[in-house]
């Protein structure tokens, strides 16, 4: 049943006129336009008890207790926010409300365009509130990125999403896909991105964040989703900014041994670039959203599988839509990396030369080839194993048609192309499809071809079709 979307100010109304819902707007920055929203919709003082703007950074820190400054819009500043306002509200009026009140914290520090439009508008955003009265308090938080070119419609977008959070907050928070669906309500992704959303508490521990990341892709509503090795939903610019980046794509359903030795052969050459720093390294574990879809179908189950294995051999995990490898480029280009390393395979890199993918360019493989191979960014190529001699097949062995021999020379004597020449031979006969296969049959030999941890995982677990 298609569910109906009411306008901002009839989402703000009907908050307003609920008599059980009392709490604070607290905003920090260009944020400020939720209150408004709130009070233009009418009967405000139902709903606000509070409303405050601690716009000087000097109050800012002043009132949420931060001695030192550090960054003003970030996670750590947002939950500072909401702790403090919420433990003001509770002491201050919950023995003095009716027994049916529940109780909230909406808070945002947000940065609209400068006058120069040269930053980076974004913001978190979060609501702590009691789904019951006298209840243990749940929390939502939520990172945007502000696409718009003017900053007073970066307000107006701001001050819907915000009043979208609070009423999602108390009308979806039993169906966490229509929740997120809600937030763009009377909004585009033209106006934002939402790219990462967590929700917590007592009421919402039925919620895996893992799947909220990966519906925000799904939904359209960012262009990708990652989680940390230890399998927390992390904000892209956080843990990505201006690090060196090793990223690898693949379904890994399951990572095999090839897949294994594919990425910590790469990593190895990685670490000899003379200004390696392994504090500043990251490896990453991509896999494009149509690699999770079954007959058009998202796999929850099959999902958390990948990301469990994964994560338990030590990979951060990243979902995107980015189907081509230029376009995947051109999203980490946008956190400013140092380096840039991607792996590929043999198969993999010959389709990344064939012509037909890029016919939606106007400059075609040469427009495409200019985002891909960016300054910093060089393409590892791990190799495959010729059956007739028995020898490594390299990116040297690949035939191209002869207006692109240039190029390819062009790259690799620029060092932009590096075969990968210490690649283990005795995996190079398996292939992925064939191991899953050999899993699901519980064939003979199929612990062999995963690394001992895959195969213990598996095992243990019965996934990817393995019945023992």
């Amino acid at each position: 049943m298609e569910r109906q979307i009411y306008s901002t100010k009839s989402k703000a109304l009907t908050l307003n006129l609920d008599p059980t819902i009392y709490g604070t707007l607290a905003e920090i920055g260009g944020g400020q336009e939720v209150a408004r929203a709130f009070f233009q919709a009418g009967g405000a003082s139902g709903t606000v008890a509070k409303s405050i703007s601690a716009y000087d950074k000097t109050f800012s820190d002043y009132l949420y207790n931060n001695k030192r400054s550090g960054r003003y819009v970030s996670e750590n500043r947002l939950e500072k926010m909401l702790g403090i306002e919420y433990n003001d509200l509770i002491s201050t009026l919950q023995p003095k409300a009716s027994n049916d009140t529940r109780f909230f914290v909406f808070a945002d520090t947000v940065v609209t365009l400068n006058y120069a439009k040269n930053n980076d508008a974004h913001g978190w955003l979060g609501v702590r509130f009691q789904l019951r009265p006298n209840s243990e308090p749940n929390e939502v938080v939520v990172h945007v990125s502000l696409l718009e070119n003017d900053t007073l419609l970066q307000q107006y977008t701001l001050g819907s999403l915000g009043v979208n959070l609070v009423y999602a907050c108390y009308h979806f928070a039993d169906r966490p896909n229509i929740f997120l669906q809600s937030l763009m309500d009377n909004l585009d992704t033209d106006r934002l991105e939402v790219n990462m959303v967590r929700m917590s508490g007592r009421d919402l521990n039925y919620v895996d964040n893992r799947l909220l990341g990966v519906q925000l892709v799904k939904n359209g509503m960012t262009s990708a989703t990652i989680f940390d090795s230890r399998g927390n939903v992390q904000q892209p610019s956080d843990m990505l900014y201006k690090k060196n980046l090793l990223a690898f794509r693949g379904s890994f359903r399951p990572i095999t041994n090839v897949g294994y030795d594919m990425l910590n052969k790469c990593y190895g050459i990685f670490r000899r670039d003379e200004d390696y720093q392994e504090d500043n390294t990251l490896a990453l574990c991509e896999i494009t959203l149509n690699n999770l879809m079954h007959e058009g179908v998202f796999d929850e189950s099959d999902f958390l599988e990948r990301v469990n294995l994964l994560n338990g051999l030590g990979q951060n995990v990243m979902i995107s839509n980015f189907r081509e490898y230029y376009k995947l480029v051109g999203y980490f280009s946008k956190f400013r990396l140092g380096k840039l390393r991607v792996v590929i395979g043999i198969p993999t890199f010959i389709n990344v030369w064939d012509k037909k993918y890029y016919t939606n360019l106007r400059g075609g493989i040469l427009e495409a080839f200019g985002k891909l191979f960016t300054a910093n960014m060089k393409l590892y190529v791990y190799p495959s194993l010729n059956k007739s001699t028995g020898k490594l097949f390299t990116s040297k062995e690949i035939k191209l048609s002869s207006d692109l021999k240039h190029l390819y020379k062009y790259l690799t004597e620029n060092k932009k192309i590096i075969d990968v020449r210490s690649a283990e031979k005795k995996w190079l006969h398996s292939d992925s499809g064939k191991t899953l296969e050999m899993i699901q049959k519980n064939a003979k030999g199929w612990e062999d071809l995963v690394p001992e941890y895959a195969a213990s995982y598996i095992k243990e677990n019965k996934v990817f079709g393995y019945t023992g």
